[in-house]
This record gives structure tokens, sequence and C-alpha cells, in this order.
């Protein structure tokens, strides 16, 4: 049970709370702080999997927690770039931006719950190789997002956060569907 790839796991959920402290006061050296620690944890959530298949020590509670500590991340990470704060009255995603944000965390939600409720009948649904690119770029979006904040000089960095964040909402779009077509074969 704490092998080193679930404890990366752990320390992927311990870090959220961490994260969201230094977002809510977001000064450009919180936010620098905040895309070194995202940038680690990014590395942990790598370097679990890899480790977990290298060493012969995948685990039922490291296949329920990763996609778990993923989800509480990015939903975390997601709603402190939505929200207002009075050191940040302008939120780094606003504006239209919200409903790329928004059709992310619907998704997160929604296949966790056709996860579940395929789980009683033994039915996996496999990460496709276009879900890892919806990753890919959700994950590069928020960084991007969160660097923008430390370098509020450089908007372009900002911008190549949007940018993945709709490319992200898109794959999200086309991985929902074909989660949800998975599904739908198996509902009475």
């Amino acid at each position: 049970m704490l092998t080193l790839p679930n404890l990366l796991t752990l320390s992927r959920i311990f870090a959220v709370p961490i994260l969201v402290f230094l977002l809510w006061r977001p000064s450009p050296v919180d936010y620098g702080v905040t895309f070194v620690l995202y940038c680690i944890v990014g590395l942990t959530d790598y370097f679990d999997g890899y480790l977990a298949r290298a060493q012969g020590q995948i685990s039922r509670l490291g296949q329920f927690l990763d996609p778990i500590a993923d989800k509480i991340m990015v939903a975390a990470v997601l709603i402190m770039l939505i929200s207002s704060r009075r050191a940040n009255p302008v939120p780094e995603i606003e504006g239209l931006h919200i409903i790329a944000a928004l059709i992310i965390l619907l998704r997160e939600i929604f296949v966790s719950g056709l996860r579940e409720f395929l789980a009683p009948l033994n039915i996996s649904m496999p990460v496709s190789g276009l879900a890892k690119w919806k990753t890919t770029f959700q994950l590069v979006a928020l960084g991007a997002l969160i660097l923008g904040g430390a370098f509020p000089g450089a908007p372009w960095v900002h911008l190549v956060g949007l940018i993945c964040l709709w490319a992200a909402a898109a794959l999200t779009l086309v991985t929902g569907w074909d989660y949800l077509r998975i599904g739908l074969k198996h509902m009475d």
C-alpha cells in the first residue's frame, strides 16, 4: 500500500491545498512558486505510473487514487483561475473562456460517474490516445495560465494558455462522447 508510486500519487493530493493557497494570493512571486509546484506535481503524475509499471507495483489503490488525484488538482486549479479575489479582481479565465473551463469540469464529473456506474459491471473504460492528448493540452493550459500570472508583462503566455484550454475543451467533448457511447451500450 505504501509503495513509492502510491506515495507520489498521495503527494499530488496533498499538494492541492498548497496550490490553492498560493493561487489565493496572486502576486507574481506566488504565481512563480505555484508554477514550480504545479510542474513538480505534473512530474509525479508521470513518475507514479512509470514506476508502478516498471517495478511491477501496480495496485488497486493506485489505480483508484491516480485519476482522483488528477481530477482534484485540475478542478481546484480551474476554480482558482476562474475566481476573482480582492488581490486579483480580474481572473485568469474570464468571459467566454469560462465555457471551456466548465466543459472540462463537467466532463471530469461525468466520466467519473460513468466509471463508477460501469465498475460493478466489470466494464473498464481504458484511456484513449486522444484522451491523453486532452490531458496534455489541459495541463499545458493550466501551467501557461499560472505562468502568465508570474509574468504579467508577457501576455502571449496567457494567450497560449487560453488556446490550449480551448483545445483541451474540444478534445474533452470528443473523448466525453466516446465514453458516453461505451456507457450507453451497457445501460438498460
